[in-house]
């Protein structure tokens, strides 16, 4: 069974909702990356590798990585 819909046959209310979230997944997704990027890898839970791939998992990726895989720095003194 075959639950693909064309892009032309969705409404337009429904299409500006596809690019939203796809907007919103991107910028997650482009900005973990980055922040993982330029962290040190002492400051980051695991394998910065294994981050990366997690990253990669839709919304849940980022979200996980913000959440879970990153430490906080020494506070200075």
């Amino acid at each position: 069974m075959n639950r693909s819909i064309r892009w032309d046959a969705l409404s337009a209310p429904k299409k500006i909702l596809v690019m939203v979230a796809t907007s919103v997944q991107v910028s997650l997704a482009v900005s973990a990356w980055a922040d993982l990027a330029e962290r040190p890898p002492e400051l980051v839970n695991g394998s910065k590798k294994k981050w990366a791939a997690v990253i990669a998992i839709n919304f849940l990726g980022p979200i996980l990585y913000y959440r879970r895989g990153r430490r906080a720095a020494p506070a200075a003194e």
